[in-house]
């Protein structure tokens, strides 16, 4: 079994996290902001439920595999799994830098606290996932040719 691959992989679904996590958030801060006039899914639509079901099903589970991939690769570093992981945390940090520049379109009714604390929380978030990415980018030893677990 190459552990090496498995490293990869998981570096792989943490940065389509981030990415999905991203563009969650993105949609529903349009939406919020373009709600259409006859809009009747129920009496109102509430952001914090959903945008706490994205939290749980994207940014934690990538920000979870992306400190996997780096304990499974920080005894000898990898530029690529480093590069994949700080990839994501620009991804995060770039997607939330966006969402943050939306709050002032967003109408009052609809600015609650998990509207007003999203982007700036996981802006916070994206900087230990950067310095993760770039210590294994660092982090350059040699790799034995077998590994006994």
């Amino acid at each position: 079994v190459n552990i090496m691959a498995l490293e990869k992989w998981v570096a792989i679904a943490s940065v389509g996290l981030f990415v999905m996590f991203v563009g969650e958030i993105i949609s529903v801060f349009n939406f919020i902001i373009n709600i259409p006039a006859n809009f009747e899914f129920g009496t109102s639509f509430e952001p914090g439920p959903k945008i706490l079901q994205f939290i749980s099903i994207g940014v934690a589970p990538a920000s979870v595999l992306s400190g996997l991939a780096f304990i499974l690769s920080r005894r000898y570093g990898s530029k690529q799994i480093g590069f994949l992981i700080l990839s994501g945390g620009i991804i995060l940090l770039i997607g939330m830098a966006y969402c943050y520049t939306l709050l002032d379109k967003i109408p009052t009714n609809y600015m609650v606290d998990a509207v007003v604390i999203t982007p700036p929380l996981f802006m916070g978030i994206s900087i230990p996932v950067m310095i993760v990415g770039l210590i294994l980018i660092k982090t350059n030893k040699k790799r034995p040719k077998k590994e006994y677990f």
